[in-house]
């Protein structure tokens, strides 16, 4: 691919240095549809990013783009804050009957904010409100948001200097295989919670990703993570799971906790639950722990109504049969991980490992920067994929769920390419 020179000076002149995907991708897109995007030069870039999972049905679907011309078309309410609106009604009826019924989940329903880290923040309210108590357990590599709350219970330590003041009452343990399988599983934990010399706090709750994207594609095991579901039980704290990113079909299932066969206490949803890339978040918790007083937890962009009409556009078109999306997403999970182990066996001194679920996989390096000089040679060659990790080691596929076989062969071979011309 020829890529001619952007222009890019008002972004470097203008905007704060603050600004990350952009200085991999060093072009100005222009429009995007479906897998591919497009720079205002015309390039084309197959996308394995997909808007860092908020776009889990593609750019500009056009069922849920129709559905959202239309209310605007007829001036439907666009800002609602917690009002009630024909919007949400018609998306909390869409949610329950084809989300929370199939799936015997009791959950009340919280829009606590536009973004991820709103929903976090709720959650981790709400867990001390009910329990009276002001510590959080999180896990190593784990991410959970920007805010102050969920930095708190955020592991990575370039994102937690941000915050320029000390980060008080979150306690880290460690995930899932963390001690590569030497340790039995909670055993640093449990002896904390049980010896009063241990000077840990008694927790409200334990906050975990059954995937953690930004900590490197670490995939807990179902048998783990009913472990803690049962450790969480047995020394009364809540189970918080973050599923702002592995939620909403990504690795096959609706929520990442299923296949656990876990029911969590708190749950937290945002990126694709609009299905369009529009700001919008939930809190889930059961209808018991709902002490919330009115307007205790509030914000003035938590009521984003045309996020309420492509996320019930988007429940409708690929949720009324719950099992063909996911069965789709698991084909194709299988599909790219037999692409993952091909290129492992051509470059087998230089990778640690592959891992994933559905379609959420990384590809791990023994060279921390060779993940990142595939990335970059991946993007001259016209796929958009981004690095995860403490030490970004991890190159991290994301594609839409909705991509077709077709695309997804066509982003692997050029991975493959860009991992055979950087060795």
């Amino acid at each position: 691919m020829t890529i001619t020179q952007p222009d890019l000076s008002v972004f470097e002149t203008l905007e704060s240095e603050v600004r990350s995907y952009c200085r991999g991708w060093p072009t100005v897109f222009d429009h995007a549809r479906g897998s591919r995007m497009y720079d205002e030069d015309g390039h084309e870039y197959l996308d394995f990013f997909a808007g860092a999972g908020s776009l889990n049905y593609g750019h500009n679907n056009p069922v849920l783009k129709r559905a959202l011309i239309d209310y605007l078309e007829r001036d439907g309410v666009t800002h609602g804050l917690d009002m009630s609106t024909t919007a949400k009604r018609t998306f909390l009826q869409t949610f329950q009957n084809l989300v929370l019924r199939p799936r015997d989940l009791p959950y009340k329903v919280m829009f606590p904010g536009p973004t991820g880290t709103n929903a976090v923040e709720s959650a981790l309210k709400l867990a001390r409100k009910v329990k009276g108590r002001e510590a959080i357990v999180s896990f190593t590599n784990a991410f959970h948001g920007m805010s102050l709350g969920s930095l708190a219970v955020t592991g990575n330590a370039f994102k937690r200097a941000g915050a320029g003041i000390p980060l008080v009452h979150g306690t880290p343990m460690p995930f899932d295989n963390y001690f590569d399988g030497k340790v039995p599983d909670f055993l640093w934990f449990e002896r904390l919670l049980e010896d009063q010399g241990s000077g840990l706090n008694k927790p409200a709750a334990v906050i975990v990703e059954t995937v953690q994207g930004e900590g490197g594609i670490n995939v807990a095991r179902p048998e783990w993570l009913r472990a803690l579901k049962a450790l969480c039980e047995r020394q009364d704290m809540l189970l918080i799971v973050d599923d702002i990113q592995m939620g909403c079909g990504r690795t096959g299932a609706f929520f990442s906790f299923e296949e656990a066969g876990i029911v969590p206490d708190i749950v937290t949803v945002s990126k694709s639950i609009s299905g369009y890339g529009l700001p919008m978040s939930l809190c889930l918790f059961r209808p018991e722990l709902d002490v919330w007083e009115p307007g205790e937890h509030n914000g003035t962009f938590r009521g984003n109504n045309p996020a309420f009409v492509t996320a019930s556009a988007a429940l409708e078109a690929y949720w009324t049969d719950g099992s063909a999306m996911e069965k789709q997403t698991r084909a194709r999970g299988e599909r790219l991980e037999q692409w993952l182990i091909s290129i492992t066996e051509e470059n087998l001194a230089d990778v640690r490992e592959y891992r994933g679920r559905g379609l959420v996989w990384g590809l791990e390096f023994h060279d921390p920067e060779r993940a990142g000089r595939i990335a970059r040679r991946a993007f001259d060659l016209g796929l958009l994929i981004e690095t995860s990790g403490p030490q970004g080691e991890v190159v991290k596929l994301l594609p839409a769920l909705t991509i077709t076989a077709d695309e997804l062969d066509e982003g692997m071979s050029i991975l493959a390419r860009a991992a055979r011309e950087t060795a």
